[in-house]
């Protein structure tokens, strides 16, 4: 594809055919300057817009939008028919899964997940505009599979919000919200494996995961959890 002059981007970039980088908006914005990192893998049908920054590493899936005049840190993934609105600030390390809407003016911190079909909203009077915010998702929190978050709110660190939540208020850091609306109802830490392969999937609020990353040396899994998988269901 031809790269727009209003586009610079980092070397070993893989972009392709079909996919859309630099796209101009309808908007007015202060500058169609479109920054991208290295090591970009962008994925047919995916369209970022001009006036957008994104750093390192990202990879799309097909029918990704990023719109204009969001700022997006390292290692951004981001899978199929998902959508970042114009005006957002996303951190490192953040993967959003397929078919999420993020709207505009939402900040979502570093190493954050959104499992698939989240929808974050972001004008508690809607076609009003005049008090548009997203929430924001503060550091290592994690997004269940189809919950929606209003306006306004914050989720804490390292908190995880249920499957099909609808969030209307903030949920604290490291604790575990779910329901519409969605309530507290315990912290992180105290979640069990329901298969018994890890004794804790949380510990202070960092997912097995990471911790396993830290202690292994940048291994994935250690090799006595590795001997428990595929698990053997009942």
């Amino acid at each position: 594809m031809k790269i727009p002059e209003w586009v610079k981007i980092g070397k070993n970039y893989d972009i392709d055919e079909g996919a859309i980088v630099g796209y101009k908006p309808s908007r007015n914005v202060p500058s169609l300057e479109t920054i991208i990192g290295e090591n970009a893998r962008i994925r047919s049908g995916a369209v970022i817009y001009a006036g957008s920054r994104v750093g390192d590493n990202l990879e799309t899936g097909h029918g990704v939008v990023i719109r204009e005049e969001s700022v997006i840190g390292d290692n951004f993934s981001i899978w199929n028919n998902s959508t970042v609105d114009y005006g957002c600030k996303i951190g490192n390390n953040v993967k959003i899964h397929c078919n999420c809407y993020i709207a505009q003016f939402t900040t979502i911190e570093d190493d954050t997940f959104f499992a698939p079909g989240v929808v974050v909203a972001n004008d508690p009077h809607p076609v009003c505009t005049k008090c548009m915010k997203g929430p924001t998702i503060k550091k290592g929190a994690r997004i269940g599979i189809n919950a929606t978050l209003l306006p306004h709110i914050v989720i804490g660190e390292y908190s995880l919000v249920g499957a099909g939540s609808v969030v209307t208020k903030g949920v604290p850091p490291k604790t575990v919200a779910c329901g519409n609306p969605a309530k507290v109802v315990k912290s992180i830490d105290e979640l069990k494996c329901p298969l018994g392969l890890v004794d804790n999937p949380y510990k202070n609020g960092r997912d097995f995961l990471s911790r396993e990353l830290d202690l292994k040396n940048q291994q994935y899994f250690s090799p006595n959890w590795m001997d428990s998988f595929p698990p053997k269901f009942t």
